[in-house]
């Protein structure tokens, strides 16, 4: 973990962030379900990551970045402050061209995908965890480690809980071991099923 360390990001880490978000969902259950053709994700994950950190979290503060050591970005977090998880509707026009330039047709499976998420998402106050990745170059390095701690400790000094959504069954002992617990399931509609988890304050 030497040299391993998070940061706030900033509007210059855009396009990098961006990019390692990109590799890092590119086998994530959902991008493939909204975006089946692999080339096509390959092309348009890093707008679209692109989009919503620009327009959506950058300025709430919780965006967090691991630098590589060789000028890149190695892993990324992005997490909406308590009271901040749902977009504005300013927020959201903001990102609709990324949003419809990255899914086209396959937009309808989002909005439903989104809402479900809306339904079961916690009113009580908390940081919510929108998306985290690592490179795949780097993974088991510790960058998701130092990005989940970073934060998770934050969250302890303020006594606040924590939510995510994980996209991934094989994840869910991942996020078990920082303190988060499963509260159900997410399934659309002939699609992947998404794994709520929400870590009490502590």
């Amino acid at each position: 973990m030497d040299g391993v360390h998070a940061r706030p990001a900033t509007r210059a880490d855009v396009g990098a962030l961006s990019r390692t978000l990109g590799r890092a969902f590119l086998d994530d259950p959902v991008m493939c379900w909204m975006l089946p053709d692999a080339e096509a994700r390959r092309r348009k994950l890093p707008k679209l990551f692109s989009s919503m950190t620009r327009h959506q979290h950058l300025a709430h503060g919780g965006v967090e970045v691991v630098p590589d050591g060789a000028g890149g970005i190695g892993g990324a977090a992005v997490w909406a402050p308590p009271g901040a998880w749902r977009a504005t509707r300013a927020e959201e026009l903001r990102a609709m061209p990324g949003l419809m330039w990255a899914f086209g047709r396959s937009l309808k499976r989002g909005v439903v995908i989104e809402e479900m998420m809306k339904k079961a998402h916690p009113e009580e106050p908390h940081w919510y965890l929108a998306f985290i990745g690592t490179d795949p170059d780097v993974r088991g390095k510790g960058y998701g480690q130092a990005l989940m701690n970073s934060r998770l400790d934050r969250c302890d000094a303020e006594h606040a809980p924590a939510y995510l959504e994980s996209s991934k069954p094989d994840n869910v002992p991942y996020y078990q071991r920082f303190g988060f617990e499963i509260t159900g399931e997410i399934t659309p509609p002939g699609g992947p099923t998404l794994i709520p988890m929400w870590r009490a304050a502590r």
